[in-house]
């Protein structure tokens, strides 16, 4: 997608596309966030000049007011980096519901073959669903302190990054499990189903590691606490 045109003689389209390009994570929230700035800079700007509209030294007036990027980017990261970190739990925590909804299609599958699966897929299945658990179960966790309670209490410093990895491993798990019932799939007659169950867990997959990936780059980057 091509970058608007910044208007060469305007300030504060300049120094809101700086901002805008130092800034990581979801993108509604980042143009909120400018948008509500661009209000704050022409408002004051407004309230600087003798003249209806804002001249120059009030706009340059109103920018040294508000800060520079450098002053203004981790704080406004701090919120991106809890959204992203948010959004990747919510994601995660959709790994539980998709995982029984392959089992149960590969289970029908075998089930209508008269036979099931080899022991060893059996146990490498148990151990996905272990893990597919409790990283579930790490996302709620996460979901929950950044929520209401994070008003009242003090956010741990590492729990995006922590949330951006609880991401990555469900991506793995999920990954995995699209090889194991690739193998299931060669296993049984009725391998229509289980290929629909393959392919179910390669879109989860892939929704899952691109936000944990977006998570881990956005717990690196510095943030402020308001």
């Amino acid at each position: 997608m091509k970058a608007p045109e910044i208007p060469a003689d305007d300030p504060i389209e300049a120094h809101l596309a700086d901002l805008t390009a130092t800034l990581h994570g979801p993108a509604r929230l980042k143009i909120q966030m400018v948008d509500e700035l661009r209000e704050g800079l022409l408002d004051t700007a407004r309230e600087l000049s003798p003249d209806a509209e804002p001249d120059r030294d009030a706009v340059r007036q109103a920018i040294r007011q508000f800060g520079p990027v450098a002053e203004l980017a981790p704080t406004f990261q701090h919120e991106l980096t809890i959204t992203q970190a948010r959004h990747t739990a919510r994601t995660v925590m959709l790994i539980i519901p998709c995982l029984l909804v392959c089992w149960y299609l590969v289970e029908l599958s075998t089930h209508a073959a008269g036979h099931r699966l080899p022991d060893p897929l059996q146990v490498v299945v148990a151990h996905l669903g272990g893990l597919a658990a409790l990283t579930a179960l790490l996302a709620a966790v996460s979901l929950s302190v950044t929520g209401t309670l994070a008003r009242r209490l003090p956010l741990p410093q590492q729990l995006p990054l922590v949330v951006a990895w609880t991401g990555t491993t469900a991506a793995v798990a999920l990954g995995l499990s699209a090889l194991t019932l690739i193998t299931a799939a060669v296993l049984v007659t009725n391998w229509p189903l289980t290929a629909a169950a393959c392919l179910i867990t390669i879109v989860f997959h892939a929704r899952i590691a691109a936000s944990a990936r977006a998570c881990r780059h956005c717990a690196r980057l510095p943030v402020t606490a308001p």
